[in-house]
């Protein structure tokens, strides 16, 4: 069972919830904000960028800090940039490739139906999802100049982290990237103007960025408006957190399935998982404190990293498809049924573990070799010998065995010892 999305009574404000999770890396005015979110309702918000087909583990920080913000009773704004998307944020180290409008209005829709998952749209604080190209494609260049640039001093947008970085590189910045933070800027001020929108949210990364609109609702609005940024999520050990053997946890099931993801959430390190708990689930400060413990008590058991990778799974994928990996994550480990599993959880977890291709009808000793169980046909003949060879969760002791593909799906799964598995396709 997953925890309830709520907000954690143990907290009387939602500010005091998001500071203890470890969510505030720097914000304008905590004070004020403290005050802001423990008062009537707002109407705050957090951009996403179309710069792919999906959002992947950083955005999910923010997705559930907006959630968090509305289960105490405010206004969320989604906003998905199909302006900004077609310009992109300055990374650190070299100029985005630009990509078609088509392209980028495809994710556009793509990201708007993500983060309408995460979001209430019933109520009194029923959430929003806006697009900025709604407001900007129908400025004209004079006009952007006249009414937004004016406001915008060269010097101040020089200083901003992201430029810095640009300018002190080989690469350089281009006046397109550059105008970045004005264009998110822009956004701010006509969410106030529109909505009466008076905080944005975001990655600590976009700070230039999020101050950029606070700044400019201050000098054309003659008001305060605030900002948090919340912290890059980072690995104990110093890696950059959500990556997998290179690749990105994207939550979109076709880039990275619900197996993929839940094994990563299970390899988080104990030096980590209860910070994981705390940002990526809605457990309680007393049921985290709980895992706390047993972390530090039996941290063989790895409690809480079943629980993280069942909280984090559930909440992206579902509860039926987090069902799916959990039985086959079982069963390929020697607890469960592999001929009950899924086809397509079974194939996505073989797709995750050393693979191959063989014919229908070969024999086991060259499925051996070729998924890299063994590296020759003898090892191969000596493994199945020595009786540490199973195919489908049947020991194999007949060295002219053969493939079959039994399982759902017609495919096989080969174990040497105890915990080396490797997926077979038939073709």
């Amino acid at each position: 069972m997953t925890a309830p999305v709520a907000i954690d009574p143990a907290f009387e404000n939602v500010w005091d919830e998001l500071v203890w999770r470890g969510l505030i890396h720097v914000s304008t005015d905590q004070e004020a904000l403290r005050a802001l979110l423990g008062g009537d309702p707002i109407t705050y918000y957090c951009g996403f960028d179309p710069t792919a087909p999906s959002l992947h583990l950083g955005n999910l920080v923010q997705l559930l800090t907006l959630r968090r913000i509305q289960l105490a009773g405010h206004k969320p704004l989604g906003l998905v940039g199909g302006s900004t998307g077609l310009i992109g944020d300055p990374r650190p180290t070299a100029e985005r490739t630009l990509n078609t409008p088509e392209t980028v209005a495809e994710w556009v829709g793509r990201l708007r139906a993500q983060v309408e998952r995460y979001l209430s749209f019933d109520g009194d604080n029923a959430a929003r999802i806006v697009n900025n190209l709604d407001w900007t494609a129908p400025m004209s260049a004079i006009d952007f100049l006249r009414e937004i640039g004016k406001h915008y001093r060269v010097g101040t947008m020089l200083k901003k982290d992201a430029v810095a970085a640009r300018l002190n590189s080989d690469a350089g910045i281009s006046y397109t990237e550059f105008s970045y933070q004005i264009l998110q800027g822009m956004d701010f001020l006509e969410l106030y103007r529109q909505y009466g929108c008076v905080l944005q949210t975001g990655g600590s990364d976009q700070w230039g960025n999020l101050t950029s609109g606070t700044d400019l609702i201050r000098r054309v609005e003659g008001t305060s408006a605030h900002a948090i940024g919340t912290p890059l999520i980072t690995n104990s050990d110093g890696t950059k957190f959500g990556k997998s053997e290179g690749n990105a946890i994207w939550l979109d099931a076709e880039m990275c399935s619900p197996y993929r993801m839940y094994q990563f959430w299970l390899s988080t390190a104990d030096a980590d998982v209860i910070e994981r708990l705390k940002v990526f689930t809605f457990l309680t400060k007393a049921e985290i404190e709980e895992y706390a413990v047993l972390v530090e008590s039996e941290p063989f058991r790895r409690a809480a990293q079943k629980r993280l990778a069942l909280e984090v799974v559930a909440t992206v994928h579902g509860s039926d498809a987090t069902a799916a990996v959990i039985a086959a994550s079982e069963a390929l480990f020697g607890q469960g049924d592999l001929t009950a599993l899924d086809a397509s959880t079974l194939r996505s977890a073989l797709d995750e573990l050393p693979h191959a291709m063989v014919e229908a009808g070969s024999p086991v000793v060259d499925a051996l070799v070729a998924t890299g169980l063994v590296t020759s046909l003898s090892e191969a003949r000596r493994a199945i010998k020595q009786g540490g060879v199973s195919l489908d969760g049947v020991k194999i002791e007949d060295e002219a065995a053969v493939v079959t593909g039994t399982l759902p799906g017609g495919v096989s799964v080969l174990r040497r010892g105890k915990k080396t598995l490797a997926g077979v396709f038939l073709s």
